[in-house]
Order: structure tokens, then C-alpha cells, then sequence
């Protein structure tokens, strides 16, 4: 059948198959080819080749491992690669074994096979007993290495926007310093990091005493270093089936968070007020609580669209939780700040490993109290506490995390964007600009954009 293929002019109408672009690209499929086809089997099709041109016979190559050169690679040419497998699983776990992520197409003659394998593979684009269907209502675009970003639907349009509003130069803020008239009473408490739903000490073994305006010695916090970030990474995608609970669900745990942090209120307030030597402790309780209740109504009502396409089908537009993400919290609001990048995230199904705010940490360390009475599953939040300019650099150049948002007073915003570049993971940074936390910039789609990835999935129906 492959002989058979007529190889041309592909703006005639009879021709399957076109011209590579490029000299530069024949030579690349025809090195690749002959590199990693050693491995296996490699049948060209005995096709009749234009005279000029960049034409390359269609080629099908078998017999490869998981691991071979072609089958991590993306060829660009008119070549498959052809493997076996047992079971539908064995199946995903094949698909899904590669770096790249941009388009994937399922062949069953079985269609609620199809529609149960479609979400699980990791690719933009799915298209479900077809191939290369595109139209501008759909989005097209990729995800891991693929790169981020789509191009057509809504999630399209939505990248040429911006939030309208107002945000000032923002300057760094510091722990408060060592007085020199230190005031130390009770117990002198350290507060651990929380990984994988369990207090953890630095790997470091060193601490950070945290003070008050006063002079006041409130306790200690580790500083967290490059294998603190490894453990919570690895603690995080070991609490992948968060991702697979239902948005009801999610909503109930965000809502029983948001119980026992009101219960806990009064004691919140007071830290706030001491961490920071003002009055407004029991507004930011106020104003986290609020957000908790906000997004846990989103958990199950941000949801996708079906789109209407050229074809005798639709192409259904699914948001699917980003991973894992990586957030450097805000300084200026310790616990408002936190529970704004946490909730979203964790409302979409991501998990995620959070640097709790370098200046006022102990309203971090405080709050896992809160997470450990509510439920949610070890590992889905895990919280850091030390420098974010010394965690910055390990978490944006971590391959296994998927997102890194930045909103912390340290201007990092170009370190993390150029370290992120290593596996095309997503950036969102403050470029060292304020957000109003206790406003409408706090919260809303902003976050839920940036908390979910668009997988378009193309479903043919009808004979």
C-alpha cells in the first residue's frame, strides 16, 4: 500500500504526498533515518521520485525500544516509527514517553476507547480517527517541549490581552534585622518546611531567626536549598491522582480549608500584626478567607467548550491542570499572598511547591497546621521557607516542574524566565511591578488561565 503512494506537486489534487521544505531538512530525515534505523527494521516505500525537488521516499521503521534515537525524536518527514503494545495503558505510557507534546492522533474502531485514551495523552492537540484537522475556532498548540501557547480559539485570543490595571515599582522587602536590644521569651521554636504532608527540616541545618519591628523574637525558619526543592518537587508529582479528582471534590477540601482557617482566625491576626508591627492582621484573614470561598466556587464551574468545526464532528476544548508549579509568594501579603497563587492552582488540579514569603514566613509555616486538619492529600501542597533569590535558580531550572510563577520582591523575573527555558516550562513573573492583593487584581481569570493548559480534542461522528 505504501508503494502505491503518489509523490508530487501537492497542489495537485491527486499527489499524497509533497516535498520536504528544504534541502537543510532532506539531509536531516536522511541522517536521522540513517542513525537511528540501524536499530530496527526500515522499509522505503518503492515510490517513483520527482526528478527535482526534495523528495524523500515514505519509509515506515519497526523493531525500535522505547529508548531508540527515532522514537524520542521528532522526524518532520515522511517517516513513522511503528511499535507494539498490550493493553490501551501500555499504550499511553508509550505515547506519553517523550519530551514533546504537540499533536497526537487515536485510531479505534472502538470510540469509548478512543474518548477514554484521548485526555490521558499528553499533547495539545488530540484528534480522535483523524489527522491534521486545524480551523481557527479550535486552538492549536503544544504543551511540554512543544513549547506553550496556542494559536486560534479563545485561549488564542487571550494571549494578545492584559489585565487593565494600575501597578507601581516594586521594592524589595526585607526580614527585619536583629535588634540590638533583643526581646526573647518562651521557647525558642524553629518551624519546619512541609513536604509531602510531613514537617521536614532543611537539608541545609541552617535557620533564620524572624523579628518583629519591636525587637521581638517571634521563632526560626530553615533555609531552604537546592535538595529541599528536589524533595518537594518529587513529593509533588507523587500526588499526580490530585489531578484526577473531581472539581466537586477539590471545591469541598478548598471550602473545609477555608472552615479551619476561620476557626484559627484570631490567632492569624495576631501573627500577622506581630510580623509586621500594624493593625491589619485580621483584614488579611478576612480577605484569605474570602479567596478560599472564591476559588473553591470555580473548582467545578471553570470548565471547557465545545467548538463548532468544519467537519461532521466537534472539537471539544478541555482544560487540563498545568502539573506541577513552582511559586515564589508574595512578600507584601504572607498569607493573603500565599493562599492567592495556592488556591488556584490546587482548585485545577495542579500540585505545587511554594516559597513561602522570605520577609514574613512564619504565616506559611503556620498555615500547613491548616492544611494537615483539612484534608488534602500529602504532597499536594508543599511549603519552602528561606531566600527566594537562592531557591529561584533551583526551582526554574528543575525539569520536572512545569510552571514557575514569580511574584516575590526580589526582582528575579529575568533569572527565572532564562533558567525556565531549559524544558519550555511557563512563566509568569512580576517583572518587580505591584499587585493590589486585597483587590481585583488578586484573584480571578488571570489565575485560572494561568493555572490550566487548553487540550483541544477533535471527535469525528456519524458514517
Amino acid at each position: 500500500r505504501m508503494d502505491g503512494l503518489r509523490m508530487g506537486d501537492p497542489l495537485d489534487k491527486c499527489i499524497d504526498i509533497g516535498a520536504l521544505v528544504d534541502p537543510v531538512q532532506h539531509a536531516t530525515v536522511t541522517d536521522m533515518v540513517a542513525k537511528g534505523g540501524a536499530e530496527g527494521e526500515v522499509y522505503h516505500a518503492k515510490c517513483k521520485l520527482p526528478n527535482q525537488g526534495c523528495y524523500y521516499p515514505p519509509t515506515l521503521i519497526t523493531g525500535l525500544h522505547s529508548a531508540a534515537y527515532l522514537m524520542q525524536e521528532e522526524i518532520f518527514g515522511p517517516v513513522l516509527v511503528s511499535t507494539t503494545f498490550r493493553t490501551p495503558a501500555e499504550a499511553v505510557q508509550l505515547a506519553n514517553n517523550t519530551r514533546y507534546g504537540l499533536a497526537a492522533s487515536v485510531w479505534s474502531e472502538n470510540v469509548n476507547l478512543a474518548l477514554d485514551i484521548a485526555p490521558k495523552l499528553v499533547a495539545g492537540v488530540v484528534w480522535v480517527n483523524a489527522t491534521n484537522l486545524f480551523d481557527a475556532a479550535a486552538g492549536f498548540g503544544g504543551v511540554c517541549e512543544s513549547g506553550f501557547g496556542r494559536e486560534g480559539g479563545w485561549e488564542g485570543l487571550s494571549a494578545y490581552t492584559r489585565p487593565k490595571t494600575a501597578s507601581k515599582p516594586l521594592h524589595p522587602i526585607t526580614p527585619v534585622a536583629a535588634p540590638k536590644d533583643a526581646q526573647v521569651t518562651g521557647l525558642d521554636r524553629t518551624a519546619k518546611m512541609y513536604i509531602g504532608g510531613k514537617q521536614a527540616r532543611p537539608d541545609s541545618g541552617y535557620s533564620t531567626a524572624i523579628w518583629s519591628p519591636k525587637g521581638k523574637l517571634l521563632g526560626h525558619v530553615g533555609q531552604g536549598s537546592r535538595k529541599d526543592i528536589r524533595n518537594a518537587v518529587e513529593a509533588a508529582h507523587a500526588a499526580k491522582g490530585w489531578g484526577k479528582t473531581t472539581g466537586h471534590l477539590r471545591a469541598q477540601i478548598l471550602y473545609y480549608i477555608a472552615e479551619n482557617l476561620s476557626a484559627r482566625g484570631d490567632e492569624f491576626a495576631k501573627r500577622l500584626n506581630e510580623m509586621s508591627g500594624k493593625t491589619g492582621g485580621r483584614k488579611e484573614v478576612g480577605a484569605s478567607l474570602s479567596r478560599l470561598f472564591t476559588y473553591a466556587a470555580w473548582a467545578d464551574k471553570y470548565d471547557g467548550q465545545a467548538h463548532g468545526v468544519p467537519i461532521r464532528g466537534i472539537a471539544l476544548a478541555m482544560k487540563k491542570p498545568v502539573g506541577v508549579i513552582g511559586a515564589l509568594c508574595p512578600d507584601d501579603a504572607p498569607l493573603l499572598g500565599l493562599i492567592s497563587v495556592m488556591a488556584p492552582a490546587i482548585a485545577m488540579g495542579n500540585t505545587c511547591v511554594l516559597a513561602a514569603s522570605q520577609a514574613a514566613p512564619l504565616a506559611a509555616t503556620d498555615f500547613y497546621q491548616v492544611l494537615d486538619t483539612s484534608d488534602v492529600p500529602a504532597g499536594v501542597v508543599n511549603i519552602l521557607t528561606g531566600d527566594h533569590a537562592d531557591l529561584a535558580g533551583p526551582l526554574a531550572g528543575h525539569l520536572d516542574v512545569d510552571a514557575v510563577w514569580s511574584f516575590s520582591s526580589t526582582d528575579l523575573s529575568a533569572q527565572i524566565e532564562h533558567a525556565s527555558a531549559g524544558n519550555l516550562k511557563r512563566t509568569w513573573v512580576n517583572n518587580a511591578r505591584t499587585r493590589d492583593w486585597f483587590g481585583r487584581d488578586g484573584e480571578g481569570h488571570e489565575f485560572l488561565q494561568q493555572a490550566t493548559e487548553v487540550k483541544n480534542i477533535w471527535v469525528p461522528y456519524g458514517e
